[in-house]
């Protein structure tokens, strides 16, 4: 390493050798490092308006891609600012590296705060750099991310960031690396497939789904690398297949497929799940929402879980297989063995299932709901029809997240991204959708956003006119937060502050440099059908000015065991 080599010279090249994206935000603190980035050519640096933006993109991008980016934005509040999205990574479990400037080695000054401490208590492992060894620090960092699968946040003092880099072995040095961490803490390593605890687990397994009548597996983002595996262990089982709402398109187009579980159900697909008497879940946490509430499964059923955390994720679990998806998934393939396959899956009681797309049989709606304002079940049923088959939707959260999954078809696994859902957060919408247009920029990215969440992410509009060939964004426009109206004005709870007053998100969105279209009626939809035909080209928002007295399922789920409890 030259001489005249900085550390935030060294930081870059390490960077550069592990990831090909970097969502940025630059300021004070990281003004070196993206220089250096930069200078190399080596990588994509995608700059975003909101700090919150740098890590829901490179989350998105995981999500999509399973390719590891990294974030930076500068120390202090442009570091703060990413703290919500950085809590969500955490809690989704996203690797990914995070570069922001951190206080000098010396000393803290008056503004700085404690950035290590945030971190960690939001569940994000942390490593700081040293002008001894910059490389090895970063090296560590990804290593780090990727065996915890975890986001890590990687500090360049302010007063090191320009400082000379020692020289350090071309081999990567663990012993330095952990030096230069304090403690390189172990990943959470999935259990070794032959030992003995874990055969048991499996022989458990397989004996319960063979035996059972009416076997399901069902997969979650964790299971990707499983898919093609657990779909031949359903013929052979003779299973149906589900999966959570994330993971939705891991069985696109299969037979028996009932699509999404929990509380994105449709009632046909639901009341089979319920029926189910063995449920092997591979890489789903089984939350509240793919559970229904702890209502989805049959008090009866025997529900094993495979997944890469020590423990299981839910009391729901009767056999947990603590494994990699693919690998537990072989394991059971070979166990199944010599098994009779069934002539026809559950003895005929799914046939109704085959090839029947029962996930999308809903109710579509009015069209326009009593008050004049357009029923969004009608809306999404219709621009499921319009929109590109070769689709990716970017969720943001709020009472409208459902209706993606109740109404679009999606067409292979890892097509849906919901950043913000494992941590509660709305807003993370646009934040995200730029990772997810790198991560697949030949398809037309679908942003699903309601008023109070795109308000929220509004300056990350602009990244996406500026990274997406092809979006569609499709704001639900009832000039209020929906679900706090539906959960607590339910209750009797003032309502005037979960209000907001009408915003005209087409014109803001001319402004961004998008093509804007307020939809009142069913018969402006066919705008966005032009826009199709004339081939889809730049962003264009389309303003749904919906009904907030269209409740979706999930909703009302949910008020309803509010009001129990109460």
């Amino acid at each position: 390493m030259s001489e005249r080599t900085s550390v935030s010279e060294a930081v870059a090249s390490a960077v550069a050798g592990h990831t090909a994206e970097v969502f940025a935000l630059m300021g004070n603190g990281n003004a070196y490092f993206t220089d250096a980035l930069a200078r190399q050519g080596r990588v994509r640096m995608t700059a975003v308006r909101h700090e919150v933006a740098t890590v829901a993109s490179a989350d998105a991008y995981y999500r999509v891609s399973r390719r590891i980016a990294a974030a930076t934005t500068t120390y202090g509040p442009g570091y703060t600012n990413a703290l919500t999205s950085l809590a969500e990574a955490a809690k989704s479990r996203t690797p990914l590296v995070f570069v922001v400037g951190g206080e000098p080695a010396s000393g803290p000054r008056p503004w700085d705060v404690d950035q290590a401490t945030l971190a960690q208590a939001v569940g994000a492992r942390t490593v700081t750099v040293s002008a001894c060894s910059p490389t090895a620090a970063t090296r560590a960092a990804f290593r780090l991310a990727e065996t915890d699968r975890l986001p890590v946040v990687l500090f360049i003092p302010y007063d090191v960031a320009t400082a000379p880099a020692a020289e350090e072995p071309a081999a990567e040095n663990h012993s330095a690396a952990a030096a230069v961490n304090g403690r390189l803490e172990p990943g959470e390593e999935p259990g070794n497939i032959d030992n003995p605890e874990t055969r048991k687990a499996l022989d458990e397994a397989v004996r319960l789904l063979t035996e059972a009548r009416r076997p399901l597996i069902l997969a979650g983002r964790g299971a990707r690398s499983a898919r093609l595996l657990l779909a031949d262990l359903a013929d052979r089982l003779g299973a149906l297949t589900t999966s959570s709402a994330p993971a939705r398109g891991t069985f696109a187009g299969r037979d028996y497929d009932l699509g999404v579980c929990g509380g994105f159900a449709s009632e046909d697909s639901g009341e089979l799940i319920r029926q189910a008497d063995a449920v092997l879940v591979v890489g789903a946490g089984l939350n509240q929402f793919t559970t229904a509430f702890g209502t989805q499964f049959s008090s009866d059923a025997a529900v094993i879980q495979v997944d890469i955390l020590p423990e299981r994720t839910n009391p729901l679990v009767t056999t947990f297989i603590h494994a990699e998806a693919a690998q537990a998934t072989e394991a059971l393939l070979d166990r199944v063995g010599s098994h009779a396959k069934p002539s026809q899956p559950w003895d005929g009681a799914a046939e109704p299932a085959r090839s029947s797309k029962l996930n999308y049989q809903r109710d579509s709606g009015t069209g326009q709901a009593p008050d004049g304002l357009l029923d969004p079940r009608t809306c999404m049923s219709r621009l499921n029809e319009i929109l590109p088959a070769h689709r990716q939707v970017v969720s943001d959260g709020g009472h409208f997240i459902g209706w993606s999954s109740y109404f679009f078809d999606l067409p292979e696994p890892d097509s849906l991204t919901m950043v913000g859902t494992q941590f509660q957060s709305i807003g993370l919408g646009f934040p995200s959708a730029p990772g997810a247009v790198r991560a697949r920029p030949d398809a037309t990215t679908i942003v699903v956003t309601g008023d109070g969440g795109g308000l929220m992410g509004l300056p990350d509009l602009d990244s996406l006119v500026r990274t997406a060939s092809s979006a569609v964004v499709l704001v639900f426009n009832d000039a209020c937060y929906g679900a706090e109206i539906h959960q607590y004005g339910s209750q009797g709870l003032d309502q005037e502050i979960m209000e907001i007053d009408q915003i005209d998100f087409a014109k803001v969105a001319e402004g961004f440099g998008a093509a804007g279209l307020a939809v009142r009626s069913m018969d402006d939809l066919e705008r966005v059908s032009e826009w199709v035909d004339e081939g889809a080209r730049g962003t264009l928002v389309v303003d749904l000015r919906i009904s907030p007295s269209i409740v979706a399922p999930y909703i009302q789920e949910i008020v309803e065991l509010t009001l129990k409890r109460n």
